[in-house]
């Protein structure tokens, strides 16, 4: 294990700073560039899902040793430097997918939602991040070793270090991957079984167009089972409220209406729940996301006062021993890159940013970016210490950076359409650099307790970002031009929420338009006012009632697995746990595979008479269905209505109970 109870100045890492073994290798980065791709891109459809994404560092820690295991001997210091680079993937897919998909629901922004747009943005703010923390690192990461555990750095540690005994825990990764893989390829790409079971009661019940379904996928049970049965049922009595609450009380009143009620623009009479959730759901529960935002930022705000104060502290000790001669010998587990070269290349970010004309930037939302950056990544090193990446405040600190720039933006008389675009540009690249910067503070935490080269890990942050953006930009067009983003659409009826990029479209156009009706969104905000007051987490529920129903009913699922495994084992698996990394395996299975789907979904392979475009998922599932059933169209679970819910639920119940088996074995070494 990784000891963290020893002062600072006297800690000993794994690997001392007197040794010198291999460490940033050409096979190490490449390996390390590929799970940025991969983790990137599956982060990307994980967080329009579900609007959060999971820590991929302790996943890649595990593959990485498994793979060197079997294609070669590999250092700890190697293996460090793949879960580095690979890691920078998912912090940066996060911080993109909660913002930029936002450019989609602001006047004219869709302009901007192109590929060199989104990669010059995911590229700025990814580097901004890892060079902002540079001057951190001794700070937070050396001097508050004791004070600031960075518990998910401290668990990656203790991976690497485990690896280097022997084992093959590696295994549960490897056939979780597989299982979801096979199973999405029965569901979605053959159409062997429903993928969403649902039941809708009818107009005239007790419960009128009240909607239970599940979208019974492998990565959303296993996203359940890595947060836990707390925050998933927080979550799922969310959507409760929107879609067996909300929805029926809303089409009981509605159906006596003859006239439209805004923001509407048909009777209520005629709209299905999908219609709804889209006309006046959706404000509510964008009204209850803001509302928790921005109680979770108030929440931060003493860490986030400690987080700066504390920073500005160390940097003025540093100029003071600079100034009484106070000189160190470097030792190679104290080299950063240098201070000349984080602020030259930062500078040259900024100026790049302002001056380039398809980005809509100028000179004073360059310098926002840089005060409002460097702020939140300071107090986001902070937090990640004490509560851990997965509970950074990322979307709160995003919301205070948007609020605060559209309150500057209207003193300067910078309102209306024209600026919203310009608005979210600031929020995107600073909610960039604050989430690569809480992963970065992880992995430089990592590497101190194994005895990593500090610059040679930032370097490798800096590949990361560089490898991952690629994929990231690529990815996110890809997935709205073939499944959709928030938005309904006859092309897109099911398209992917994206509930944090809804958020921030809200703030900006609140505060800039004043166009929302703002009605149903105070509601939310009361929604959200009612569970605080209650001692619940209200973030977690308001984005559980902004989602479908779908999707939060099925991590629910995976957090009851959690429960009973915790319950019979009689104590809380840890993070490297045969369940918790059978789901990572899950998720990255499953994300994988639905973005194969949506490739399929784009995949023209003939036209009708009529000329419709047939795709690939088309065709197959036609020629699935035409083994059983001559001549019909559509997929077999279709086919079957009703039982092809039943079937869908069967393979789903299958699957939870895999999981609950897997979690319940013995825990063996990496």
């Amino acid at each position: 294990m990784a000891e963290n109870n020893s002062p600072a100045s006297n800690y000993k890492p794994y690997i001392p700073a007197s040794e010198t073994i291999p460490e940033f290798t050409i096979k190490a980065i490449i390996l390390g560039g590929i799970f940025g791709i991969i983790f990137g891109a599956s982060s990307v459809y994980l967080g329009l899902k579900v609007g959060m994404t999971v820590s991929a560092s302790i996943p890649i820690a595990v593959l990485a040793i498994s793979v060197f295991k079997k294609f070669g001997k590999a250092t700890i210091l190697e293996n460090n430097i793949v879960q580095t680079i690979g890691s920078a993937g998912e912090s940066v897919a996060a911080g993109v997918v909660f913002t930029i998909p936002a450019l989609l629901f602001l006047p004219g922004g869709m302009a901007y939602f192109k590929y060199f747009q989104i990669f010059i943005l995911a590229l700025a703010g990814g580097v901004l991040g890892v060079l902002f923390m540079i001057p951190l690192r001794r700070a937070l990461i050396v001097k508050e070793h004791e004070t600031l555990p960075y518990p998910e750095g401290t668990a990656c540690a203790d991976v690497l270090i485990a690896g280097e005994k022997g084992g093959n825990l590696a295994k549960k990764v490897y056939y979780g991957l597989g299982i979801a893989f096979l199973y999405k390829l029965f569901m979605s790409i053959m159409g062997l079984w429903k993928d969403v079971p649902t039941y809708v009661f009818g107009r005239h019940s007790a419960l009128p167009n009240g909607t239970i379904n599940g979208e019974i996928t492998p990565e959303l049970l296993g996203v359940g089972y890595i947060i836990g049965p707390r925050i998933a049922g927080i979550m799922v009595a969310g959507g409760v409220l929107s879609w067996i609450v909300l929805i029926p009380l809303i089409t009981m009143m509605g159906d006596k209406l003859t006239t439209v009620f805004a923001p509407g623009t048909k009777l209520i009479s005629d709209m299905s729940p999908s219609e709804i959730w889209n006309n006046y759901i959706r404000y509510i529960g964008a009204g209850a996301v803001t509302f928790g935002g921005l109680v979770t930022l108030v929440k931060s705000i003493p860490t986030i006062i400690s987080a700066f104060s504390d920073s500005f502290k160390d940097i003025k000790s540093s100029r003071k021993n600079k100034q009484n001669n106070v000189v160190t010998e470097t030792e190679r587990t104290s080299r950063d890159i240098p201070l000349s070269v984080v602020l030259g290349g930062s500078l040259l970010l900024v100026i790049f940013m302002a001056l380039i004309p398809s980005i809509p930037t100028n000179f004073m939302s360059s310098l926002m970016v840089v005060i409002f950056g460097f702020f939140f990544v300071t107090v986001s090193s902070r937090i990640v210490g004490l509560i851990g990446s997965s509970s950074n405040p990322v979307s709160g600190m995003t919301i205070a950076t948007l609020m605060a720039t559209s309150l500057i933006f209207v003193g300067i008389g910078w309102t209306g359409d024209y600026y919203e675009p310009l608005a979210l540009v600031i929020g995107s690249v600073v909610c960039i650099a604050v989430a690569n910067a809480g992963s970065t503070s992880q992995d430089l935490k990592t590497g101190f307790l194994v005895g990593a080269t500090p610059v040679k890990q930032q370097i490798g942050l800096i590949i990361g970002v560089l490898v991952s953006v690629v994929a990231v930009g690529f990815t996110l067009l890809l997935l709205e031009r073939t499944v959709g983003i928030g938005m309904i659409t006859p092309n897109h009826p099911e398209p992917l929420p994206a509930p944090q990029a809804i958020l921030m479209s809200t703030v900006i156009k609140g505060l800039l338009s004043q166009n929302l009706p703002w009605a149903l969104v105070i509601i939310g905000m009361g929604l959200a006012l009612v569970m605080e007051l209650s001692g619940v987490n209200s973030l977690a529920f308001a984005v559980g009632a902004y989602l479908p129903l779908s999707t939060t009913s099925t991590i629910f699922v995976g957090g009851l697995v959690k429960w009973l495994v915790d319950k019979r084992k009689k104590s809380e698996e840890s993070e490297t746990g045969p369940g918790a990394l059978f789901s990572s395996g899950l998720i990255a299975g499953g994300t994988i595979t639905g973005i194969l789907v949506a490739v399929l979904i784009g995949w023209t392979v003939g036209h009708t008479a009529s000329g419709n475009a047939i795709t690939f998922i088309d065709s197959a599932h036609k020629t699935i269905l035409g083994f059983f059933v001559s001549g019909a169209t559509g997929s077999l679970g279709d086919y079957l209505g009703g039982w092809g819910d039943v079937l869908g639920l069967l393979f789903f119940v299958l699957l939870s109970l895999l999981l609950y088996r897997v979690a319940m074995s013995k825990e063996d070494k990496i």
